[in-house]
């Protein structure tokens, strides 16, 4: 009960004509051919129009001289250290003020 008899075909195509009219048909099949078109291109990736490579005698042009780098590079802070840990009842020692 599908469509792979030649009849059933026929017969679909028919109640599409009757029902979108011959000059609509192909405006639908060429909207809907684009569409899938865009869809399997937005799906894989690809670029609608390749970009040309340039001859092999032709020089390419240089990288650029700076290498990427991360933002705001500083030196790796050190490990916190950790206090001595004094005798119950001992008084604390303060640090030097600076």
């Amino acid at each position: 009960m599908g469509l792979d008899n030649p009849l059933h075909i026929a017969f679909l195509v028919v109640i599409l004509l009757l029902v979108f009219g011959a000059k609509r048909l192909p405006e639908i099949g060429r909207s809907l051919g684009s569409g899938m078109r865009e869809f399997k291109t937005s799906v894989t990736g690809e670029a609608s129009q390749p970009q040309a490579l340039p001859p092999s005698g032709a020089q390419q042009p240089a990288p650029p001289t700076q290498a990427q780098q991360p933002p705001a590079a500083q030196a790796p802070a050190p490990p916190p250290v950790a206090e001595p840990v004094g005798t119950p009842g001992a008084p604390q020692q303060q640090p030097p003020a600076s």
